[in-house]
């Protein structure tokens, strides 16, 4: 028999279980999008973008008449969102930066610079913290701003290495992390944000979209069906990795998430240098162990503060 201390322990372990398995898809499945949209470099980085926004208000729009179905909710939820003008706002906002991060990310894949896209989002967690510092008024421990600290370090090196600023790795880095900013100001539940998001850029893409056609220069009809079907799997693409983090994130705790988080530019990483051969030249391995060590100080720091018992950290002032 199962004592009472044991049970909800034991009936909680498969939840976490499959939490990380959630989590480890998710991030797996962003990781591998290199070898995807490089299959898209003869439709360009904006048809291409138009027809993921296109298409994924698709793929969302099934996941909420399927949650609908299930739950009764969705469809109402998003309602609620539309005449919220603060959330609305907010979720427009959202869509601008996500819509620069996906492009800044197809751009950097369909012209050779793969390893560039890893560093952007090896450097996401170091631009959260500093944009904890300027935009909230976030006080930082002495090992974050050491991490902080490593980053700029890194992008200097790296800019003697490239011969120019690394920028698409800061777009990445910047977008990415402010859209995760904006995305907790609006407290809205996942799915159903991405939902009004994927409906706010619907209009410009499509609209987009049907320009290139109308004018000849889209490629939707013009490259064979095996070209159709990846512009309009993009959509599913998208949607599939982000439900699973969706599904992750309620079930394992954020430091594993945080953990997890390194799997995607770990893999982007090792496809840029082992699958497309790019360039890594000794100045740039350097620049990537700086940002590397950076990172590796980040996270013991967050992992001891989250194992600090709440009794004994020290009370905020008044």
């Amino acid at each position: 028999m199962v004592s009472p201390a044991v049970a909800p322990v034991a009936e909680q372990f498969p939840e976490h279980r499959r939490g990380v398995l959630l989590g480890a898809a998710a991030y797996g499945l962003w990781g591998v999008f290199p070898l995807y949209w490089a299959l898209l470099d003869e439709a360009g980085t904006l048809e291409t973008l138009a027809h993921r926004m296109l298409w994924s208000l698709v793929a969302v729009g099934v996941v909420l008449w399927f949650l609908g179905r299930r739950r009764g909710t969705g469809f109402a939820t998003i309602r609620a969102l539309v005449s919220d003008r603060r959330r609305l706002g907010l979720l427009a906002l959202a869509t601008v930066l996500i819509g620069c991060n996906w492009g800044g990310f197809i751009w950097g894949v369909t012209n050779g610079r793969v390893v560039e896209t890893a560093l952007g989002y090896f450097t996401g967690p170091l631009v959260s913290v500093l944009i904890g510092v300027l935009l909230l008024g976030e006080r930082l421990r002495v090992a974050q701003w050491i991490a902080v600290g490593l980053g700029v370090v890194a992008v200097a090196v790296l800019a003697v290495g490239y011969g120019q600023v690394p920028w698409v790795a800061l777009v990445l880095a910047f977008s990415f992390s402010l859209y995760g900013l904006v995305k907790k100001l609006a407290d809205a539940p996942a799915v159903e944000s991405v939902a009004v998001e994927a409906g706010l850029s619907f209009v410009p893409a499509v609209t987009f979209v049907c320009v290139l056609e109308v004018s000849g220069d889209g490629t939707f009809f013009s490259l064979g069906v095996g070209h159709t079907l990846l512009l309009i799997g993009g959509g599913l693409v998208t949607t599939v990795p982000l439900l699973a983090f969706a599904g992750a994130a309620v079930r394992i705790p954020l430091s594993m998430i945080g953990l997890l988080q390194y799997l995607a530019p770990v893999l982007q990483f090792a496809f840029g240098v082992l699958v497309f051969h790019e360039q890594m030249p000794p100045e740039r391995w350097l620049g990537f162990a700086i940002v590397w060590l950076g990172l590796i100080i980040l996270t013991i720091d967050g992992t001891r503060r989250s194992r600090t018992p709440r009794a004994l950290e020290p009370s905020p002032p008044a």
